[in-house]
């Protein structure tokens, strides 16, 4: 028996974090992007469920980190025709490169912790588990994410991660704000560090900080609202296939602020 399909609408919000306008607007886009092309990869066999119950699947996947005998059933299908569908229509769910962006945009970068099953991407980081570093990078104004890292290894330091992740060359031409952790990349914005000698800041370096601060702390919220996406909080997908993910996540993410 299904349980799931796209036109329960109320399923879909508390499921994929979309009110069901927003999600039929992916729908269309999934669709021009080739959704309705992709056949089930076997000769002769259609998809069991059509193009919205496929996104929908692959969000709730995301959304609830279900192991592939759960959600199958959940859809009326198998195992394996559930892992089909989101190797083949997860990757169309991703986030687009930015194009155009305003002259004065100002991004927001942070890296955040993926536990991964995978050790061949992973590392054992400061959390003790085998992680990788995703580094995501916002809009200051509409906490919109507009680039996202290649996960590396937990157990590399933001500094570095930012440089070997290629999101500085996404952010090329940008005002770029972080916390203290992005030492060593001059083109990023940083507080001001207390003097070596443990003297107190002067009264407009202590201010400014309050001021990035207030201002970075977006960042944060924008990372705790893709974590509720339990999938980046306990990831056993092969490690090669994070990206993807975390891109189709951060574009659920500007729909539903977007509004």
């Amino acid at each position: 028996m299904q349980v799931f399909s796209a036109a329960r609408t109320e399923l879909i919000h508390p499921f994929t974090g979309l009110h069901p306008a927003q999600f039929h607007r992916l729908v269309r886009l999934v669709a021009r992007r080739g959704g309705d092309t992709i056949a089930d990869g076997r000769p002769g066999r259609q998809w069991a469920l059509t193009l919205p119950d496929r996104v929908l699947l692959v969000a709730v996947y995301w959304r609830t980190n279900l192991t592939m005998r759960q959600i199958g059933p959940l859809f009326g299908i198998s195992h394996s025709a559930a892992h089909r569908v989101i190797d083949t229509l997860g990757p169309l769910l991703a986030l687009a490169p930015v194009r155009r962006r305003p002259k004065d945009q100002i991004a927001i970068v942070d890296g955040t912790l993926i536990p991964t099953r995978d050790h061949r991407l992973a590392a054992q980081s400061k959390n003790y588990r085998y992680s990788a570093n995703l580094q995501v990078a916002i809009d200051a104004t509409t906490q919109l994410v507009i680039a996202l890292g290649d996960p590396q290894p937990g157990n590399r330091n933001d500094t570095i991660v930012y440089r070997t992740s290629g999101i500085d060359q996404k952010l090329a031409g940008r005002e770029v704000m972080a916390d203290g952790g992005y030492r060593g990349n001059p083109q990023v914005i940083i507080p001001y560090r207390k003097p070596r000698d443990g003297s107190e800041l002067p009264a407009w370096k202590q201010d400014y900080n309050a001021g990035h601060r207030k201002i970075r702390a977006r960042v944060e919220h924008a990372l705790a609202r893709l974590k509720t996406y339990k999938i980046l909080r306990d990831y056993r997908r092969a490690g090669r296939t994070l990206a993807v993910t975390a891109a189709g996540i951060a574009h659920l993410h500007n729909i539903a602020l977007a509004g």
